[in-house]
């Protein structure tokens, strides 16, 4: 299967995801014609403009039989539609694959909605993310020492993964894999959660009385927990009940959690608030350091 270049990239979302994959293989020389598909004219006339995108239309049925690969960069909640939308069009060969945060839910929206055409499609999750979302958001470099984690399906043929590696490594990834099950657990952990959290704690304080009182001297501290709390609400609404299985277990360990530390507080128990903080701390720093080395 040939990987040196694509003809025809078919997006359907350039936003910050499609957008910086699209800009990424235009530098690396990897795509000839990008065709930019969304909901929002507004924003396909940006993506124009800024040179995210070639072409662009609202219909993807009509541009699926140019298409040598497409990316549903999409909201997962989206996918599903834009998939039954290309089906009838795709040819043989087409690549298709998706930048969902999600796995288990899209892997069966492939068998749902492409059923003749899975050996060409490979499930795929750039771990790369903004507060940023639309055209103007995309930038050539987002991907550059980023993991993207495929979880190829059983049809999938292992030509068709490789394309799809060879160009998120043009782009500057580094290529894990994952079953679509085990990817949901992880990032129900590492990311889905923290953002649960960050949207609760801003709405908390929010609905105080005092709320404007809060706001006006929070400070780094708060600006850098609630960061992600910024991120697109339809797209971690989507998340969020995609892997709600997973989410609901990572929210039951993270309140006995809640539940370990307020009887900490209860008990005066400085010693216990020590070792816990203590742990945390060097489990961070840790992590910290292995991403640095990695960055």
């Amino acid at each position: 299967m040939q990987v040196q270049q694509i003809d025809t990239l078919v997006v359907a979302g350039v936003g910050l995801i499609g957008g910086s994959f699209a800009l990424a293989l235009k530098r690396a020389g990897r795509v000839r014609r990008v065709i930019g598909v969304g909901r929002t004219l507004a924003n396909l006339e940006s993506a124009l403009a800024l040179g995210v995108a070639d072409e662009i239309t609202q219909d993807i049925a009509a541009v699926a039989h140019r298409a040598d690969m497409a990316l549903l960069a999409a909201p997962v909640g989206q996918m599903g539609a834009l998939m039954r939308a290309l089906a009838p069009g795709l040819r043989p060969g087409a690549i298709v694959t998706d930048g969902g945060s999600t796995k288990s839910d899209v892997a069966a929206l492939y068998r749902e909605h492409l059923p003749d055409h899975l050996p060409w499609c490979v499930p795929a999750h750039p771990i790369a993310g903004s507060d940023l979302s639309g055209a103007s958001a995309a930038q050539y470099g987002l991907y550059e020492n980023r993991r993207v984690v495929l979880t190829p399906l059983d049809e999938t043929l292992p030509e068709a993964a490789h394309a799809v590696a060879e160009l998120w490594r043009a782009c500057g990834a580094e290529i894990h894999a994952m079953s679509p099950a085990e990817h949901d657990a992880v990032f129900a952990s590492v990311s889905h959660l923290p953002h649960l959290l960050a949207f609760a704690y801003v709405d908390q304080v929010a609905a105080k009385a005092d709320a404007s009182r809060c706001f006006d001297f929070a400070a780094t501290g708060f600006r850098d927990f609630t960061r992600i709390a910024g991120s697109h609400p339809e797209m971690w609404t989507d998340i969020s009940l995609a892997n709600r299985e997973a989410l609901l277990a990572e929210l039951a360990d993270y309140q006995a959690g809640l539940s370990r530390l307020a009887a900490l507080l209860e008990n005066g128990d400085a010693a216990g608030l020590r070792q816990l903080f203590g742990e945390a701390r060097a489990a961070r720093t840790r992590w910290h350091q292995q991403f640095l080395r990695r960055s």
